[in-house]
Parts: C-alpha cells; sequence; structure tokens
C-alpha cells in the first residue's frame, strides 16, 4: 500500500503501523528500508522474515538524533560523537557498544549495534512521531529481498513485497548507495563499508586515521561478498577489455547490456546501452536504479565498466564488485 510521504495522515498511520509490530517501507537519503521497531524482537523477526536475511546478519537501527542513538548505546566513543557531529543526519552509520538487552535481534545477537540517523525528511519525520508513541529507534535495512539490489524508489518497494505492506513514497533517493559503516566499538575506527562519504572525509571528522576491516570486526550490513546483484549474470571489465569483448560478440543473439563511460555506444549493436555517469556521486545516485531498469528488460548478462581508480569512488566500486560476485 503506497502513501504519499508528504501527508502528516500517511506519517501517523506509518508511526502507528510500527508502534504495533507492523513493517513499514520508508525512504532515506540513501535506499529504501524495510523498517520495524528495534525495541520488538518479535516485529524484527518479521523483517528477516520478510527478506529472506540470516537473523545473525546484523540491520541497521535508524534514530531521530543522537539522543535517541545513545539509548541503544552501552557506551559513546569519543571518536563516534565527533564523527556524528559532522556527519548526522546523513549517510553515516556508527557501530558502537550495544546496551544490555536493547536491540537484540537487530543486532544479530552481536554486543555491538549499528546506529543512524538518516537525512531524508519523510524519515525524520516518521522517527519522531514514532518516538512519541513509544518507538525509540526503527530497525531497517534496504527494502528488498536479502542479496537482491536495494530499492531507491517507493516503485521499486512495492514490486518486491506483498501488496498489503505499507510504503511511504518519499522520492527518488538521493544518494543512492547505502551509508558508509564505521565500526567505533574497539578503540580505533575501522572501515567496514565505503559510501558516498570518502575515507578522507571520515578521517577527518574522525580526527585520527581508519583502519581497514579485519577478521575481528563485528558483523555488519551488507559486508557479504555477494550483495546487490540483479538477475541478470553482471560482469565487471576495464575499459579496454569491455571493448574487446563486444567486439568478440558483436552481431551474437546476446541478450547482453552494458553500462560504461568510455567504451563507444555501438561497439556492439544488439546490446542494450546505458551510459555511466562521470561524476561519482551522479554514478551512486542512478547505480541500482540502473540495474533494476536492464534486468526489467529480462538481459541474461550486464556488463560494467571498472569505475574509475580513487577513494571517490569506492562505495559505487564495493556495490558492483559485491554484485558482480553473486
Amino acid at each position: 500500500m503506497l502513501l504519499d510521504g508528504r501527508d502528516p495522515a500517511a506519517i501517523d498511520r506509518a508511526a502507528q503501523a510500527l508502534a504495533d509490530g507492523d513493517l513499514v517501507g520508508i525512504p532515506t537519503e540513501t535506499v529504501y528500508g524495510l523498517g520495524a521497531r528495534a525495541d520488538d524482537d518479535a516485529a524484527v523477526a518479521k523483517v528477516f522474515a520478510a527478506k529472506g536475511r540470516p537473523a545473525d546478519h546484523p540491520l541497521i537501527v535508524h534514530v531521530a538524533d543522537a539522543a535517541g542513538a545513545r539509548a541503544f548505546a552501552a557506551d559513546w566513543p569519543a571518536v563516534a560523537q565527533r564523527l556524528v557531529q559532522v556527519f548526522w543526519p546523513g549517510p553515516l552509520t556508527v557501530i558502537v557498544p550495544r546496551a544490555p538487552g536493547m536491540a537484540a535481534a537487530a543486532a544479530g545477537g552481536q554486543d555491538t549495534v549499528g546506529l543512524r540517523c538518516p537525512g531524508h525528511p519523510v524519515a525524520h519525520a516518521l522517527l519522531v512521531a514514532a518516538r512519541e508513541r513509544g518507538v525509540a529507534g526503527v530497525a531497517a535495512p534496504s527494502a528488498n529481498r536479502f542479496g537482491r539490489i536495494s530499492p531507491t524508489r517507493a516503485e521499486h518497494v512495492v514490486d518486491e513485497f506483498e501488496p498489503g505492506l505499507l510504503v511511504l513514497d518519499g522520492g527518488a533517493c538521493d544518494v543512492g548507495i547505502e551509508s558508509s559503516i564505521v565500526d567505533c566499538s574497539r578503540g580505533h575506527p575501522v572501515l567496514l563499508r565505503p559510501g558516498v562519504l570518502t575515507r578522507a572525509q571520515l578521517e577527518a571528522a574522525a580526527g585520527e586515521p581508519l583502519r581497514d576491516r579485519d577478521q575481528q570486526a563485528p558483523r555488519a550490513s551488507g559486508t557479504l561478498e555477494a550483495h546487490y546483484a540483479p538477475r541478470a549474470k553482471l560482469r565487471l571489465m576495464a575499459g579496454p577489455m569491455l571493448k574487446t569483448a563486444l567486439e568478440m560478440v558483436d552481431g551474437a543473439p546476446l541478450k547482453l547490456a552494458v553500462y560504461c563511460r568510455t567504451v563507444p555506444f555501438g561497439a556492439a549493436g544488439r546490446a542494450l546501452w546505458r551510459r555511466m555517469p562521470d561524476r561519482p556521486d551522479a554514478a551512486a545516485h542512478e547505480l541500482f536504479s540502473v540495474l533494476r531498469e536492464l534486468d526489467a528488460e529480462g538481459v541474461a548478462l550486464i556488463w560494467v565498466e571498472d569505475p574509475p581508480p580513487g577513494p571517490e569512488w569506492d562505495g559505487v566500486r564495493d556495490r558492483l564488485s559485491r554484485a558482480a560476485a553473486s
């Protein structure tokens, strides 16, 4: 059931649904989320069931503000505070020690919890309205079947789930890929998932270097090797390799789509073409929407040109690499 997220009555209806333990499709600036009240393990279990997601793969808890985040934290590290002061509300998740008895199911049973304050006005209005009804925070992974392409429009969510799911329409997501995740639970900040925020931006706010993910890192959303996958087989290739591959299959009866920046349009006349933007933020904004569009065309293969080198492309590169691993 699609509701206009600009309508206060729709916000109230969705907030009450969350308070009652029901699921709601929620727009954020990154992607749409499938939300349940984080303080109700039975409600959170519905998220895992709807998505087909393993119950030990943690969810991110969304809150209206930093004060709301502290209710879920056993400790609030100084580096987490420095990061959220700069980037909240916005596309950043911090992982901190979890308060006993809070959001155990959402955390996948871990003693840490991922927290985010989204910057989308509809999400913020919903979180405030839900808080007024006793909902401390909303656990919300991306609103898609587990491992598949994340949704960036309300209609994507409607297509994924049963017609009865209440979905707030907040328009197309501005960012288009999921939040950066920084683990702040172990003394030194660790970058677990890149997003549109660069490492340099995060380090400047943290006041110290970010370490790379290691074997002791807590489990976190979107960090499995295979994720974000279309039904078609996605393959990443460098520009010259892509051009050569297209020349080799030119004229062959392939159901092929190509998403690239530098290979000339028409190198393989039968392929369905989309041009990747030159700016990383623009590419991130449209990435999942384009993959869904190409998938809907019924192609068997999607060949994608490697993003350019450089940390500003890390978020797009991460999503494409995981999609290609599926």
